[in-house]
């Protein structure tokens, strides 16, 4: 027997052999179908022995999705304690908001007077539309995720990006929460694609003054048109 063909029966006994593996980002985002269709209630403990049993996988791999629904904003642990679904209350989310039209109208002045590149917040745009009318929820919301990160990461200031990416990862992800990834739904952010192309137009004309304007006033009806979604 030649050694090559050694080679290749060890070779072929070994994949043989050994069982099938669960990476951690197909263990993290099994974790997420069952926050987002309430299998896992907000606010709940997400007990490491029970989903490693449950997966049939050990619990450093469940710690370890664990970890990226964090990073994510599904998850919040404190130090010592169990990690749990995010919740917020509606008073929270209502004080985000107000934080976010702040944050990025400041953003939008930044960006009119910078005269930034704006084609990366057009294509959010683009996909955004092209998510509504497919009824792709999940694609929709990663779009406008991706909308606002941009139009703070455009302005080239790093703790005005880093205070948005707190404070919108977790709320995207929490509405991705609150509506169950019913698809139907998607269609009801039409009016706010129409305020996301405003906010762009009031950049790109040029008025420092009236973009922030703009973008603050946006941000603040998309807080009342979640609530409206949300009940």
């Amino acid at each position: 027997m030649t050694t090559t063909r050694r080679y290749r029966m060890k070779a072929s006994k070994k994949t043989i052999a050994s069982p099938p593996l669960l990476i951690k980002s197909s263990l993290a985002e099994q974790l997420k179908n069952e926050i987002v269709r309430g299998n896992l209630p907000q606010g709940s403990r997400i007990i490491e022995k029970f989903w490693a049993s449950k997966f049939g996988v050990a619990q450093t791999s469940v710690r370890e999705a664990i970890n990226i629904l964090i990073s994510e904003g599904f998850a919040t642990k404190n130090s010592g304690r169990s990690a749990r679904v995010s919740s917020y209350s509606p008073e929270k989310v209502a004080q985000i908001y107000e934080v976010r039209a702040a944050l990025e109208g400041m953003a939008a002045r930044i960006l009119t007077q910078s005269g930034q590149d704006l084609s990366a917040l057009e294509h959010a745009i683009a996909n955004m539309a092209k998510s509504i009318k497919s009824k792709d929820l999940t694609a929709l919301l990663e779009a406008d995720l991706r909308f606002h990160l941009q139009l703070c990461e455009l302005t080239g200031n790093e703790v005005l990006s880093q205070h948005a990416r707190m404070l919108l990862v977790p709320l995207f992800a929490f509405v991705s929460m609150r509506l169950g990834g019913n698809a139907t739904l998607a269609t009801a952010w039409k009016p706010d694609l129409e305020r996301h192309r405003a906010m762009v137009r009031a950049i790109a004309e040029g008025e420092a003054s009236i973009a922030e304007l703009t973008v603050r006033n946006a941000i603040l009806r998309f807080a009342d048109h979640a609530n409206q979604i949300w009940r």
